[in-house]
């Protein structure tokens, strides 16, 4: 099997079929849930669950648990690189990840999860609630039936956590900073303090993991 190392330039597969993102709002806590909905809609990314190139090799490249980038040990500072690479990633069913064209698919190590969800919005209030939450990457994620959010089962030791994008289960997923973790135990707890949980767009979500 042919091996290859990535030298962190854009593949000439990926600059039509990416998108760029849309810019970060302003004041993330001032957006509406239309405006919300409106970028959400405006994102487009590339198929790559439909990509399954012959050539594969290893990128060289990591993502730490803080989020941070880094090729061949050293950090990736340019913030337009990296959310290129990142609409190109995905997990493979064995749980590792890859950045994937339809010419190549690179090993990368993903030391806890490839995003991180850094800010928060609420709208609403129960099963009428709608979260938004803001990437690393200023990519935008509502919660829902289609992105659900898991706590773990260890309400001692809480595993927050926000699924991106890919299958259900075995996708991307982004890691909850621990400050919006407590403001959405904040929000359950003022609801129900007997069975705590998170609404948001119509799904049910308990705070301990079944």
């Amino acid at each position: 099997m042919h091996t290859a190392t990535c030298t962190i330039r854009p593949s000439p597969y990926v600059g039509p079929m990416v998108s760029p993102a849309p810019s970060r709002p302003k004041d993330f806590a001032r957006l509406s849930l239309a405006e919300a909905a409106e970028l959400l809609a405006a994102r487009e990314l590339p198929p790559v669950e439909s990509w399954h190139p012959a050539r594969e090799g290893d990128s060289a490249m990591e993502i730490r648990a803080d989020g941070s980038w880094f090729h061949e040990g050293g950090r990736i500072n340019r913030p337009a690189m990296v959310k290129l690479f990142s609409t190109i990633l995905r997990r493979e069913p064995d749980g590792s990840h890859v950045l994937v064209t339809p010419a190549e698919k690179l090993s990368i190590a993903v030391e806890d999860m490839p995003f991180r969800a850094v800010e928060m919005k609420s709208e609403g209030r129960g099963d009428a609630r709608k979260l938004v939450f803001r990437l690393d990457t200023d990519d935008l994620v509502m919660a829902g039936p289609d992105h659900p959010l898991r706590f773990g089962g260890d309400p001692d030791n809480p595993d927050p956590r926000l699924h991106v994008r890919g299958a259900i289960g075995n996708g991307l997923e982004a890691r909850i900073d621990r400050a919006l973790y407590y403001e959405i135990v904040e929000l359950a707890l003022a609801e129900s303090a007997e069975a705590p949980a998170i609404w948001s767009n119509g799904a049910r979500f308990p705070l301990v993991d079944a």
